[in-house]
């Protein structure tokens, strides 16, 4: 039986117990569908060698080869994975157009005596809708940005909101990457790909009549590109701006990249990118600071000196004029919380206030 996936919803509605990847690992790893596991019928090396022979050999040979290296993956899954799953199972298997890959693999399900299903079109028919829902039409919730200079704890903000009801895209977290030359983390960042559908299955789940909280970004998080229906949002979207003293985000910085603290040469290395704008003798001197081990003087400096001055031209270029201000005097995590419901009236006021 396949399964035809018109709306993203439809995969939690539909109540599988699993999704299975019938792609090889190296398709999985760009993307795949949300939850899904990797059980591949070829693996890279496999699906290469039948591809050349298809190609340059024997359609025949290939299919052949093929045939017999996908029954006996398949025959290593039902022993190892697949091992515990009781009678009642019913996955929804899928590969890349909803081919020979799935269809023979959840035939072979269904013959165990399994509720096997595969997707129709496959994984393609999903990054369809996601293509759809970030590039062909306007974002269905009405976006509120909350903007601030670095370190003025944005995102522990956003992380605040959630907890108290409210919506939030939370595009740093599903990039993961904090969104400026210090930003990366030691886990890699997704595909744009993988990105694009975590962002689509994100909004997905909000209720549309109800505001989504996104953090300011520039157009690129680290290395992805933030998809254009989402980016046109966010510039229209009304803006709530947060301020805090110099001190205080200086010492927010010590918390916030804690992990640069901890790996000084690095920290200094990525300084060095900052030469041509700054020159040799200023980058000089913050990597001495960061020799020294004066993590504060030198997260003042960058801010004072390279973040502060390229946030106040971008927002000049774009006009991100801030619909309200919420001045914080402490970053601490004490000092957000009292400070949520001044930061949830202004968002509310933003929301409410009319536009143009």
């Amino acid at each position: 039986m396949a399964f035809l996936l018109n709306d993203l919803r439809d995969l939690s509605k539909a109540g599988f117990d699993d999704l299975i990847d019938a792609r090889s690992p190296a398709e999985f790893a760009e993307d795949h569908l949300p939850g899904a596991l990797s059980l591949p019928v070829l693996n890279n090396e496999e699906r290469a060698r039948v591809g050349t022979m298809y190609v340059q050999e024997s359609r025949f040979g290939a299919r052949k080869m093929g045939a017999a290296l996908v029954i006996r993956n398949i025959a290593a899954h039902l022993e190892g994975p697949l091992a515990n799953r009781e009678g009642g199972w019913r996955p929804l298997v899928y590969c890349w157009r909803g081919g020979q890959r799935s269809g023979t693999f959840g035939w072979l399900l269904k013959e165990v005596g399994w509720r096997a299903e595969t997707l129709e079109g496959g994984y393609r028919s999903y990054r369809r809708l996601v293509v759809r829902a970030l590039y062909d039409q306007p974002i269905a919730p009405p976006l509120v940005v909350l903007d601030g200079m670095t370190c003025t704890a944005k995102t522990e903000v956003l992380q605040l909101l959630a907890q108290s009801g409210w919506q939030v895209l939370d595009l740093e977290g599903l990039a993961r990457h904090r969104g400026s030359i210090f930003g990366g983390r030691a886990d890699p960042q997704p595909s744009q790909k993988a990105f694009e559908g975590a962002i689509a299955q994100a909004l997905c789940g909000f209720d549309p009549a109800r505001p989504v909280v996104v953090e300011a970004e520039s157009s690129k998080v680290g290395n992805l590109i933030v998809p254009p229906q989402v980016w046109s949002a966010m510039c229209a979207a009304p803006r709530v701006r947060l301020a805090a003293p110099l001190a205080a985000r200086a010492d927010f910085f010590l918390t916030a990249y804690a992990d640069l603290l901890a790996a000084p040469a690095r920290f200094a290395a990525t300084i060095g990118k900052l030469q041509r704008l700054h020159g040799a003798a200023q980058v000089a001197s913050w990597q001495g600071q960061v020799a020294e081990g004066a993590y504060g003087e030198v997260a003042a400096g960058l801010m004072a000196q390279h973040y502060d001055p390229r946030y106040r031209r971008s927002s000049a270029r774009h006009d991100c004029a801030a619909t309200a201000c919420v001045d914080l005097e402490t970053l601490t995590p004490e000092g957000l919380t009292d400070a949520l419901p001044r930061i949830a009236a202004a968002l509310e006021q933003a929301v409410s206030a009319p536009r143009g």
